[in-house]
């Protein structure tokens, strides 16, 4: 397995520089509302070839957010982007895959029971909560790959290892095992990485 680059974390701190920046072009060239840019949680990283700018709000803010950054780049940069080519998912609706996890959005339902003197009644929620899945079949795709398991998952031995000792063999294991554990903590279903 690759290890992630540390650059987009380079790049996510540069981006509260350049945010700045935006600001104070914003408040000058355009005069707009300040408040749209002011949002706290605004995040902005590039993966894989792509810009991934994240933010929470109304689909109306994010669409505000599309225009000024096209005008923008067009404006002080001479670059001339199709705003179609700008897209806007809510998490709620798209899973994204992001440095080895999966994010999505899923309702949980909650029951609550209430009683009032003699009537008892029962309440349904739906709660939206962030669900960060660890994506086994890419992981096990990676150690296949790798010459430590097939496609199925199950363990193939290497002519290298026949040296090692049992003790040497199962540090090994465990080595592996650690760091995919530590990595994926963060995973609501930790329990499909016992499949690995």
């Amino acid at each position: 397995l690759r290890s992630t680059s540390f650059v987009f974390f380079l790049e996510q701190l540069y981006f509260y520089g350049k945010k700045e920046r935006l600001l104070e072009v914003v408040s000058k060239d355009f005069r707009a509302s300040l408040c749209l840019f002011t949002d706290p949680f605004m995040h902005y990283v590039r993966y894989q070839g792509k810009s991934i700018l994240v933010s929470k709000g109304t689909s109306f803010l994010m669409n505000k957010w599309k225009y000024y950054l096209v005008n923008f780049w067009q404006y002080h940069f001479d670059l001339w982007f199709h705003s179609g080519r700008v897209y806007i998912n809510q998490v709620s609706n798209h899973s994204l895959d992001f440095v080895g996890y999966r994010s999505s959005v899923r309702l949980n339902p909650a029951m609550v029971r209430g009683q009032m003197l003699e009537n008892a009644f029962l309440i349904n929620n739906a709660i939206k909560k962030l669900d960060m899945l660890a994506p086994i079949i890419p992981l096990i795709r990676s150690l296949a790959k790798a010459k430590f398991c097939n496609l199925l998952g199950h363990p193939v031995s290497k002519p290298v290892w026949a040296d090692l000792s049992d003790s040497d063999l199962i540090d090994r294991y465990g080595y592996i095992c650690r760091n995919l554990s530590h990595y994926y903590s963060g995973s609501s279903k930790k329990k499909s990485l016992y499949r690995i």
